[in-house]
């Protein structure tokens, strides 16, 4: 039977969704699969499994909570009941995000001015809102919605890209700040939009030369944040401590460079994910996809969440890199995949 399995195992595959072209894959073809801290992985894993509703999945759960912590047990616990799953074609798409550290006031102030809003309560799920212009323009001004006031617009702006954050207030106290919902429009990225007017190269583009360029051009700048219609608004998250990392998608803390954000359409929230980054700071290693975002969108795109704070920021915002990833589904549901014969 395993050597039925292992033959299948290069055979192309068409998705049961949206006919995305497919692979099953052999543990051997994943580049680095050996020297990775499967450990870490599992434990990653484990903190979302328990979401996992789908029949395939809950055994796996129980297993993958009562497994041994060793290396060795945890990389023995995924070539067991996992196949990696190659759907769509590389190469993949892999961009990187954190979670800032930001100035902020609970009162505006002459330099606190740019407010970061609570969800209307008008607003509903799936609904499309008013855009960021109007809202910009002060449509919530007066209504108590403001979370806190920031110093600088540019990092408002990237705190919405980025979907959380830390707030140091003057007292010193920091509040933090989850993802509560978003206006409905589609996102349109700043910086495509700045190399189609030849403002920056697509080699230059990224959040640190975006940003820098915002600054020297604050009106023409302010103009092209605007072109991006889509407001992301926050909530407050007192419970959520220091220690551990922002709340992802799936409503639990993600972990530095373990967790990805994934476009859920083509790869499950909660699925082990093995990514082969390219470029500066190539990576081989297993992530668990436990988050979105609203440019994440595709097979073969995830990104990478690489920490908090300014030297996290600075890491992430220079990710554009390509490779490929693997998604390792239950083997039950892998082999699923395969055309009937």
């Amino acid at each position: 039977m395993r050597a039925l399995v292992r033959a299948l195992a290069v055979c192309a595959v068409t998705a049961a969704s949206g006919g995305a072209s497919a692979q099953v894959l052999e543990f051997e073809a994943l580049d680095g699969w050996t020297k990775d801290d499967h450990a870490a992985a599992l434990a990653t894993f484990r903190q979302t499994c328990d979401l996992l509703k789908e029949p395939e999945w809950q055994p796996l759960c129980r297993v993958a909570a009562e497994a041994a912590e060793s290396p060795e047990a945890a990389r023995e616990f995924f070539e067991l009941f996992f196949r990696p799953v190659q759907v769509g074609d590389p190469p993949a798409l892999f961009t990187g995000y954190y979670e800032p550290e930001l100035n902020g006031s609970p009162v505006r102030t002459p330099r606190f001015a740019w407010p970061i809003y609570a969800r209307p309560p008008e607003l509903q799920d799936g609904a499309v809102w008013r855009t960021r212009a109007e809202i910009e323009s002060g449509l919530l001004a007066g209504r108590g919605l403001e979370i806190a006031w920031l110093d600088d617009p540019v990092e408002a702006f990237f705190l919405q890209v980025q979907g959380s954050g830390r707030i140091r207030m003057p007292d010193g106290r920091v509040v933090r700040v989850g993802y509560a919902g978003k206006n409905g429009h589609p996102y349109v990225s700043v910086g495509k939009e700045m190399v189609r007017r030849g403002l920056l190269r697509l080699e230059e583009a990224s959040a640190q030369t975006i940003r820098a360029w915002v600054r020297r051009n604050p009106a023409e700048g302010a103009a092209l944040l605007a072109l991006n219609p889509s407001f992301v608004f926050f909530r407050k998250l007192p419970q959520l401590g220091a220690d551990r990392g922002p709340i992802g998608a799936m409503g639990r803390s993600i972990t530095t460079l373990r967790s990805i954000a994934v476009d859920p359409l083509f790869t499950p929230l909660g699925a082990p994910v093995w990514v082969e980054k390219d470029g500066h700071r190539p990576l081989r290693r297993l992530f668990v996809a436990q988050d979105t975002g609203g440019a994440i969108k595709g097979m073969q795109r995830a990104d990478i969440f690489y920490g908090t704070g300014a030297a996290a920021g600075e890491v992430a915002g220079e990710v554009k890199d390509g490779g490929r990833m693997m998604v390792l589904l239950p083997i039950d549901r892998a082999y699923a995949m395969l055309p009937e014969n």
